[in-house]
């Protein structure tokens, strides 16, 4: 997968290039900024540390990293095909039998976190990371959670054509509720 830019040149944007990323190698950088993007406290981050480098152990996972000509990180993306074993699926899986979305579950690639750094968001990088990881793969359909609140997340998603699946739904810990989505592949283009 060769790395492409985010925006188009002369945009006013920085020249955030989307490419292939060895998170395992970054993943310390990575949950950085996830965590300002988040607002994960440090007890939080480390319990993801160990999460995400089990989920990589996966060959068919799949991440991307927009990079700084620096060679800061902005952002990143990261997923893998469904596994109703995994415990995520176990999580949304009563949620989604319930709005008889249950079938999402099947055939599909999950984004598992997608993360922009705020002082790069609203810069078209999330909508780059997104479309481009999961052109990449083979499934027919792409699931995700958001918290469930309007959000630009939430409208990002849509605009690719995601729509929710289940809502309300809640993970072990976590304060607010989340939406299940899902989009047909290949994602929508248009704003």
């Amino acid at each position: 997968m060769a790395a492409t830019p985010a925006f188009p040149r002369g945009s006013g944007a920085p020249d955030v290039v989307v490419g292939p990323l060895d998170l395992a190698a970054r993943v310390d950088e990575a949950l950085a900024v996830q965590a300002v993007a988040f607002g994960l406290s440090q007890a939080e981050i480390d319990v993801r540390r160990h999460i995400v480098l089990r989920h990589l152990d996966d060959p068919r996972a799949r991440a991307l990293g927009a990079t700084t000509p620096e060679g800061r990180l902005a952002g990143f993306v990261y997923g893998l095909p469904n596994d109703r074993a995994h415990w995520w699926s176990t999580v949304v899986e009563p949620y989604l039998r319930a709005t008889g979305c249950e079938g999402w579950l099947d055939d599909s690639f999950v984004i598992t976190e997608l993360h922009v750094h705020p002082d790069f968001q609203q810069r078209g990088i999330g909508r780059s990371l997104i479309t481009t990881v999961t052109d990449s793969v083979d499934q027919p359909r792409s699931i995700l959670s958001a918290i469930d609140t309007e959000s630009p997340a939430r409208g990002l998603y849509r605009s690719l054509g995601y729509q929710d699946l289940a809502r309300r739904g809640g993970f072990p810990g976590a304060p607010k509720p989340y939406a299940v989505m899902g989009a047909p592949l290949p994602l929508l283009r248009g704003r």
